[in-house]
């Protein structure tokens, strides 16, 4: 073989080498342009976890919905909405009394034509409904408490405090403005076995049981559950229930939380 031959097999050699060189390098940098392009696409990407978006939006639910006023008391801003949250730490305008209120038509423990017979628009045909079913599985409620004017709910706290004292009356009544009555969005029931009383062992009726069971197929969730005083802050009201909506109350049933929970106030 003679050095001619020799040479250029030699710089066949190294062409080759050269060749697979670039190519690595460019298969390398077309790799890290593709990678990082389904980075972005990823980032950029909505996410369509529905938990993950839910979580996300009750986080930020509570948000610019207070202010604290002169007195150190937290006010609530957003009260014409169907999801506000009022509770010892929210509390209402004392003037605040929803403009869309009326009188649903459901059976009533009472005849008088007074304020607690209302309710806002929206809760009161979901109530109707409500009823309605309730009836065609041979349940029979009725309508005690409504709607609750803030001199309504100072009158029957004050009452409470005389009999119970205020440690005990904070437990079993709401402060005036700290009512879920005066939003409209709130009704007490109960049934003739307890003589329309708004006692504890209506959650051990038939009626009890059924609306602890079927209030959230009509967007109505049971207010103030036995197992949450703690987050609550309220003894166990098995007649309370409040209008949140159907996907609200059916998620806060299936999952066993409270509003609060549900928000992400606690």
């Amino acid at each position: 073989m003679n050095k001619k031959l020799i040479r250029i097999m030699a710089l066949g050699v190294i062409a080759i080498g050269i060749f697979w060189s670039i190519k690595n390098i460019a298969v390398n940098l077309l790799n890290g342009t593709i990678w990082a392009e389904s980075v972005k696409k990823v980032e950029d990407t909505p996410v369509n976890n529905v938990e993950n978006v839910k979580t996300d939006v009750k986080v930020d639910y509570l948000k610019d919905t207070t202010y604290t006023d002169k007195d150190g008391k937290v006010v609530i801003k957003n009260t014409d909405d169907i999801l506000v949250l009022v509770n010892k730490e929210r509390n209402l305008p004392s003037d605040y009394k929803p403009k869309d209120l009326v009188v649903p038509n459901v059976r009533f423990s009472f005849d008088e034509k007074i304020e607690k017979r209302h309710m806002r628009e929206e809760a009161a045909k979901a109530l109707e409904e409500l009823f309605n079913h309730a009836e065609e599985d041979g349940i029979m409620l009725y309508a005690v408490s409504g709607y609750r004017s803030y001199k309504t709910q100072k009158m029957l706290f004050d009452n409470k405090v005389k009999k119970v004292g205020i440690e005990e009356a904070n437990k079993l009544v709401a402060a005036p403005g700290q009512s879920e009555h005066q939003t409209g969005l709130a009704i007490d029931v109960s049934c003739k076995e307890t003589n329309f009383a708004l006692e504890e062992n209506f959650g051990q009726t038939v009626e009890g049981k059924w609306l602890k069971n079927n209030a959230h197929k009509f967007g109505f969730i049971i207010r103030y559950p036995k197992e949450y005083v703690s987050i609550t802050g309220y003894s166990y009201e098995p007649w309370h229930i409040r209008y949140v909506g159907k996907e609200v109350a059916t998620e806060i049933f299936e999952k066993n939380i409270t509003l609060e929970e549900f928000l992400g106030d606690k």
